[in-house]
């Protein structure tokens, strides 16, 4: 009869709450992936903006040098044809001076009037001349203009190359952190995962032989019943006394894992779904959160670490068995071990 008991209490077991957590831890994996991804394409994000802004503003700036230039090209062309206006006004002055020259040489009839003709003339062509160099250095400051134009031209072309090769180093140093990122929390999931199975298994030697303590997926379950009184949320003896040996064995485990590995032991507690007939607590809720911060209170006066326990409480609302009889009420009436990550 004992024999047909014990497998009748091994069919109940119910694998899906392990196959729910199993699938969460999956999920608040993905969701930090995602995560990091996130912050990594904000801070490229911020600096492609970043990039945009500069690079708007050097073609803008390039426009406005580029208008310059072509105006002052447009007014080196004008003092060209100046020049070259003011050289054949020249030249006719020069030709005007040689008749005028001949007339002298021809006689002095009309000398006074020759001699104010070549006056005028000679004020004439001064003056021109004076026209042409004024004309040539405006040409050369203009030359001047335009090659320091030219070199502005050449440090905003070097600048925005430079701009675009640390753009796409800084894309390829983001994407490398990321995948950096991703192998790291891979590794740290893994090597969690290692101490959470090694944790358990010390813990199903040293209590897997009682009755009500199991393992469900990846959760060490102690049946309340172990540890405390009918509605009551003060620990037994009998109940102090195997959370000693969980207490140990939990001491052991944070000397064995290395400290930049982010964990927590939740204890979580759960009642059955009869409403609650004591005093003190207000609802099952409370009942169960009582309880599992008992729990968690009586392992730190043991020495475990409160950096390393959570306590939660679920009531009625996480049943392992959905049904209405004793042992059913009894299974989901129960405090669950379990190993996460911060």
């Amino acid at each position: 009869m004992a024999f047909a008991r014990s497998r009748r209490g091994l069919r109940q077991i119910d694998y899906w709450p392990g196959f729910v957590d199993a699938l969460s831890t999956m999920l608040l994996v993905m969701i930090f992936l995602l995560s990091v991804f996130m912050l990594a394409q904000f801070f490229l994000s911020r600096e492609v903006i970043g990039k945009d802004s500069a690079l708007t503003r050097l073609n803008r700036q390039i426009e406005e040098l580029t208008s310059l230039l072509a105006l002052e090209r447009a007014g080196k062309a004008d003092a060209e044809a100046s020049a070259a206006l003011l050289t054949a006004s020249l030249d006719a002055a020069q030709k005007d001076k040689a008749q005028l020259q001949g007339f002298i040489d021809r006689g002095k009839a009309s000398g006074a009037d020759a001699e104010a003709r070549v006056a005028g003339a000679e004020q004439q062509l001064a003056a021109e001349k004076h026209v042409s160099s004024s004309a040539l250095a405006q040409v050369e400051i203009l030359n001047q203009q335009i090659a320091a134009l030219r070199r502005q031209l050449g440090a905003l072309e070097e600048a925005l190359a430079a701009s675009e090769n640390r753009d796409r180093d800084s894309q390829a140093k983001i994407a490398d952190l990321g995948s950096r990122l991703n192998v790291a929390l891979a590794q740290k999931v893994q090597e969690l995962a290692r101490y959470r199975s090694d944790f358990f298994g010390r813990l199903q030697q040293i209590l897997g032989g009682r009755p009500g303590i199991s393992i469900v997926g990846d959760r060490f379950v102690l049946q309340s019943e172990i540890l405390f009184a009918s509605g009551q949320a003060s620990l037994n003896p009998s109940g102090r006394g195997e959370l000693d040996k969980v207490a140990a064995a939990l001491v052991d485990l944070e000397h064995a894992i290395p400290p930049d590995i982010p964990w927590v032991m939740r204890v979580d507690g759960h009642t059955d779904k009869k409403p609650i007939q004591s005093k003190p607590f207000a609802s099952n809720w409370a009942l169960s959160s009582a309880r599992a911060i008992a729990v968690v209170q009586y392992l730190i006066a043991k020495g475990v670490s409160p950096q390393r326990v959570a306590a939660a409480g679920f009531g009625e609302f996480q049943p392992l068995d959905p049904g209405e009889g004793d042992e059913a009420l009894r299974r989901n009436r129960r405090i669950e071990l379990k190993i996460t990550e911060k």
